[in-house]
């Protein structure tokens, strides 16, 4: 997802410029802004909160700018520089302990301070915002964008902020005016956008200033604990904003021209924006977002650490897999869990697939287009990873050579040499496998009927030849399937018989494999062999009788 030079056809740019993908849309307001605010260089932002370690959703927020990006250089025959900032707010104070970390009590020793003074827990980097920055940064290197990562604490101490906030001192009351009635009574009494950092504890505090001066550049407010009255400047790293000045102040101070949120900063966003125009800016264009749940339907936290991580992903399948789970739908919520995996996976490389026989308008409407920056690799997958994954839970392979065995029957030919994606595919498959498949694996007990069934379609297999092609062992099963309680009288067969019903293949697999469904299964079986099919059916039976 890097920012190559942009090789455009004659009707590239006017196709995306009507192109209905969410990327080209987004892509388009930018444009217009730009129309009528002309800029030599368009920036683009995501923010990224250190306070826990790196999860998928901190991943899809930058992966989905860069789609928006590279969609605007499109548009703009590249003739705009672009610059994607990924900006840690990492002089925020620690507000509490992670659950997800070690040296609990280490770490709660520093509560309060900001995360780049509050030492690393897993004693590899300088502070704990060292150490998670670094997570994200290296993670962002692995998928090969192109981004500039810049710190919160780099930018507050180095003086690159003071000419903002002193903006925002010199803007005190607007920005106090616009704040407050957001705020709740007693929030309101003691709140002040600027939080001074106690040169006596090192601690970001939160207290009312009971007075500021925009020419001295000052705020005085009283220490919580000593009661005194301190007066000290608001550059050079001595104080930070709250999140929404600090937001808008941002936004000013680096240009921002696009920045994307989640749905629950709607709100923030929106008064963050009142700020940024009160301070003489404009807004950045963007959109909200919908949120990442957990298995249990509730929003994945950074602090908590459920959900997927970043790693947890990267052991089970391809960094283009979970690129098009962040590109599908983002204005929708979607469980973000083990279970999504495989389907994400397989429909990346249908998309794949299909990229060569589109035109370059569906092309531009196809996910790899936005994954790869406008240039996909060449599909070479013979095998979905649906179907290497009821290989593995037929076989119990504990190993790729004996997957390598039933696909070289498969697809003769191929082999982790000639498909080197393939190979990292298999390994995800035996993963993915051992970790989820192997300890839910539970077979349903066919009834009387599916038995019957079973047996007969035990009996026709026997009659094909072990080298029998995947469509002729399916014409075997529909034909099977063709009875009570499966047949669908709604589908009809290319024969003209009755269809049947999915109730018969799910009852293969729930019955044979121990879950709930696979790939046709003509194929499966093509692959597995027929004799470890009927061997496979004989198992079943016998566990029911």
């Amino acid at each position: 997802m890097s920012t190559a030079v942009i090789e455009n056809p004659a009707n590239l740019r006017e196709l995306a410029e009507q192109s209905h993908a969410w990327p080209f849309e987004e892509a388009r307001k930018i444009v217009a802004r730009l129309k009528k605010t002309p800029k030599d260089t368009a920036i683009f932002e995501t923010g990224y909160g250190p306070s826990g370690l790196p999860h998928i959703g901190t991943f899809g927020e930058v992966a989905r700018t860069t789609m928006v990006r590279h969609a605007f250089r499109v548009i703009t025959d590249d003739k705009i520089k672009t610059r994607l900032i990924a900006f840690s707010d990492d002089m925020d104070g620690l507000r509490k302990v992670p659950d997800n970390v070690p040296n609990k009590q280490m770490v709660a020793q520093h509560l309060g301070k900001p995360l780049t003074k509050v030492p690393d827990p897993f004693g590899t980097h300088d502070s704990f915002a060292a150490h998670n920055n670094a997570r994200l940064r290296a993670f962002l290197d692995q998928f090969g964008f192109d981004y500039e990562f810049m710190s919160s604490t780099e930018c507050y101490t180095s003086g690159r902020f003071d000419a903002a906030l002193l903006k925002v001192l010199e803007r005190f009351d607007a920005v106090m005016n616009i704040m407050l009635p957001s705020l709740r009574e007693e929030r309101a009494e003691s709140y002040s956008p600027f939080l001074p950092i106690s040169p006596r504890t090192g601690i970001v505090l939160q207290v009312p200033v009971v007075a500021h001066d925009a020419k001295a550049g000052t705020i005085t407010y009283e220490d919580p604990d000593t009661k005194e009255h301190i007066t000290t400047l608001v550059t050079g790293g001595r104080c930070k904003l709250q999140w929404k000045p600090d937001w808008a102040m941002r936004w000013v101070a680096l240009g921002v021209d696009y920045e994307m949120a989640g749905k629950d900063l709607i709100d923030s966003v929106k008064l963050s924006g009142e700020i940024c125009r009160a301070l003489g800016g404009t807004p950045p264009e963007g959109f909200n977002y919908e949120l990442f749940l957990d298995e249990n339907g509730q929003k994945i936290s950074k602090s908590k650490g459920n959900g997927l991580t970043i790693d947890e992903w990267l052991r089970y399948a391809s960094p283009e897999s979970l690129s098009l789970f962040m590109y599908r739908e983002p204005k929708a919520a979607k469980r973000l869990y083990f279970d999504v995996i495989p389907r994400n996976v397989d429909e990346y490389l249908q998309f794949l697939d299909a990229y060569p026989r589109q035109g370059v308008k569906e092309q531009l409407g196809n996910p790899v287009w936005h994954i790869h920056g406008g240039a996909p690799p060449k599909a070479d997958n013979p095998v979905p990873f649906a179907m290497l994954l009821s290989l593995v839970t037929a076989s119990n392979a504990e190993n790729a050579e004996t997957l390598w065995g039933f696909i070289g029957r498969y697809r003769p030919g191929v082999t982790k040499e000639t498909h080197p994606h393939l190979a990292a595919m298999v390994e995800y498959a035996i993963h993915y496998f051992r970790d989820f498949v192997l300890p839910a694996k539970k077979f349903r007990e066919p009834s009387a009927t599916e038995r019957a069934a079973l047996i007969d379609l035990r009996d026709a297999l026997s009659q094909l030849p072990p080298d029998a092609r995947s469509e002729a062992i399916q014409d075997v099963v529909y034909e099977v399937g063709r009875r009570e309680p499966f047949l669908d009288a709604k589908k009809k067969g290319k024969d003209g018989k009755p269809g049947v019903s999915l109730d018969w293949f799910n009852m293969l697999y729930q019955v044979l494999l121990g879950q709930e469904r696979g790939p046709r299964f003509g194929s499966f079986a093509a692959a597995y062999g027929i004799k470890n099919t009927m061997d496979m059916i004989d198992g079943a039976l016998a566990r029911s009788a």
